[in-house]
């Protein structure tokens, strides 16, 4: 009885030594799932912004910060055109005389010598030029913006025909006379008097050679003789 007891107590203190066992065992088995399961669960997922259209100063920083030109940029440095050469002035107007009639002087001129001359007021054009003002001695015109002030006895046209060359074999004295008389033989004077070129305002200039006394009538026009400090001034004014 002893024995079956002292067995009997053995086999229990096993049983309850297996149960402990078993309970640790387990223990540990729903400790190891549940760290596993939580391990294994995955975030939630973020949806990413939508990219935004590729534009043209999106690449601004690129021209800017290039690493092969460190003086790069965008700005952009357009040169002058060169300058066109100046325009070369046409020839002055001919001059043939100025008539400083009640209203003011009046020019006589034309665009070249080979044109017709006219009667040209302050503010009038000849050609390119335009007569800007008029003194005693000195006229000035406007050209291109520009003025060109020249005086009266550098530009007036004195050009006359050459005097008659003496015959061949004549002594040198008679050469000198026949040349003075050849340069003061007197303008050819005018059987009919005839009014020059229109000068404006119904009025005409007088012809070289013109003797016709003042008062003279001709094609609607009357002559008139003025006597000034500089020689006497003659005009035809209309009827």
């Amino acid at each position: 009885m002893a024995l079956d007891l002292a067995l009997l107590v053995a086999i229990g203190t096993v049983s309850w030594r297996l149960r402990e066992n078993w309970v640790a065992a387990r223990a540990r088995e729903q400790k190891l799932y549940r760290d596993t399961r939580q391990a294994v669960q995955s975030p939630g997922v973020s949806v990413p912004a939508a990219p935004q259209p590729v534009t043209a100063t999106g690449y601004a920083d690129i021209a800017q910060k290039m690493l092969f030109s460190k003086d790069r940029n965008p700005t952009v440095v357009i040169e002058p055109a060169p300058a066109p050469p100046p325009k070369p002035m046409p020839p002055l107007p001919v001059l043939y005389g100025v008539m400083n009639l009640v209203d003011g002087p009046t020019v006589i001129m034309s665009e070249r010598a080979d044109t017709a001359h006219q009667g040209v007021r302050t503010g009038d054009k000849v050609g390119e030029f335009t007569l800007v003002a008029v003194s005693r001695d000195e006229i000035t015109l406007e050209w291109d913006g520009k003025d060109i002030t020249k005086q009266i006895d550098e530009m007036i046209d004195r050009s006359a025909k050459e005097p008659a060359q003496p015959p061949p074999g004549t002594p040198r004295g008679q050469q000198t006379a026949v040349t003075t008389v050849a340069q003061q033989q007197p303008v050819e004077r005018r059987a009919d008097p005839v009014p020059g070129v229109d000068v404006g305002k119904g009025m005409r200039s007088c012809l070289p050679g013109d003797t016709s006394p003042a008062g003279t009538v001709s094609n609607g026009y009357r002559k008139v003789v003025r006597a000034t400090p500089f020689g006497d001034q003659c005009h035809w004014e209309q009827l």
